[in-house]
């Protein structure tokens, strides 16, 4: 049965230039599948030119009517809606967030399939396609920005004035770092795309016990995930499996890192109800020796103490007084310096695209054509075409009425 796709105009403020599939992404797209068309809204902003879309030989359109499937990154403005369609893109609605019910809203009004990008998982609940590796990626390499501008050691450029991941690294290239440690948490496609600029640098690994009882004469890091930084409260072994599924009686263990650490990189995943990482109380403390905190997950006033806000592309780098529990200017002394930009793969658009292009390919699109034998689109699906929730995002129900 012919599909026919579109790539739609990001249309939220301030401009988002990634796009599902690049014009090359396109082009294999068709080659693949042959009952698939795909057509390209123009737009103004969108990190591969109108006619670099042309050039492969794919449509542009001024509208998305006669479409089937309609591919976006951010949220559409409830405006740009068109009805009985199937949507693709980030929502920002399953956690319940306030400042999108109004989008849910309309899209069940509308009778819209709604899809989001956060819910194409497999059975087990892993995600299958998303933008983590360059989060991981553009986040470490802005907190050694951040190292080089507050310590007056070198000058990185921002990664938006660079053309691509390659220019990235020909500009760390440049840099010579001072002996300290950097302790990395998480094991997902954030932390590896962030362990792929230390590993890049060639930064030294060492091991959880070397890293909390030896000192070195050069730059190392320890990467450490849950079973590293928490402990049950009751003494007894640590149950991952248990700890996942629910981490009540279960304490962070942060301290002893943030004991012997200068740099934190973190790029964990935080689930409901786990143990804070570090406290407001912890950061107080005297042996509390990080002071450069590279926030790539961004949980707001949570698990991380002294990430009290995102930051953005524009301003990246604030600073946490421990002390009086405050925002302070950056470069302030005996402070936090904090990165916290919420939208990091922005930065680094061409590759962030085209990386995403390749897993939504791989990932998503076979679904269209196989029946959805896996149960990719089904798992994913958020909205039904009768304007309801479908069951397994039902609990949405009281969110969309207002009651949370």
């Amino acid at each position: 049965m012919p599909i026919k796709f579109a790539l739609i105009k990001e249309r939220k403020f301030p401009p988002d230039r990634r796009v599902v599939f690049s014009p090359k992404k396109c082009r294999n797209l068709l080659e693949t599948f042959p009952d698939a068309t795909i057509v390209v809204e123009k737009s103004e902003v969108r990190v591969f030119d109108d006619n670099l879309y042309e050039k492969e030989g794919i449509e542009l359109a001024d509208d998305l009517l006669n479409c089937d499937v309609i591919l976006g990154v951010k949220e559409v403005p409830i405006q740009a809606l068109i009805p009985h369609k199937k949507y693709f893109f980030f929502s920002h609605t399953i956690k319940q967030q306030p400042y999108n019910r109004a989008l849910l809203q309309a899209i069940l009004k509308n009778k819209i399939e709604l899809y989001d990008h956060e819910t194409i998982v497999k059975e087990n609940g892993d995600r299958l396609i998303g933008f983590g590796r360059y989060a991981g990626l553009v986040g470490a390499y802005n907190t050694f920005r951040a190292l080089g501008l507050r310590d007056e050691l070198f000058s990185l450029p921002k990664v938006e004035n660079l053309a691509d991941l390659a220019a990235m690294k020909v500009a760390l290239d440049q840099i010579k770092l001072p002996a300290i440690k950097i302790v990395l948490t998480g094991t997902g496609k954030v932390a590896k795309g962030a362990k792929e600029i230390l590993d890049y640098l060639k930064i030294k690994e060492v091991s959880v016990s070397g890293y909390l009882s030896k000192k070195y004469d050069e730059i190392v890091f320890c990467q450490i995930d849950v079973e590293d930084y928490n402990q049950r409260s009751d003494g007894n072994a640590f149950n991952k499996s248990e700890f996942f599924k629910n981490p009540v009686g279960y304490e962070s263990n942060f301290m002893r890192f943030a004991k012997v650490s200068d740099m934190f990189i973190a790029g964990h995943f935080y689930g409901d109800n786990a143990p804070y990482l570090f406290t407001r109380e912890d950061a107080k403390h005297p042996d509390f020796k990080i002071n450069l905190v590279g926030d790539i997950s961004c949980d707001i006033d949570g698990p991380v103490a002294s990430t009290l806000r995102a930051s953005t592309i524009a301003d990246p780098f604030y600073a946490y007084d421990p002390q009086r529990e405050k925002e302070v200017p950056f470069k302030t002394k005996n402070s936090i310096t904090v990165m916290a930009v919420d939208n990091l793969p922005c930065e680094l658009p061409k590759d962030a695209s085209e990386g995403f292009g390749t897993m939504f390919i791989n990932q998503v699109i076979p679904a269209f054509f196989n029946g959805d034998k896996d149960g990719i689109l089904q798992r994913a699906q958020i909205t039904t075409a009768e304007g309801t929730l479908t069951k397994r995002f039902s609990y949405l129900r009281d969110y969309v009425d207002g009651q949370v």
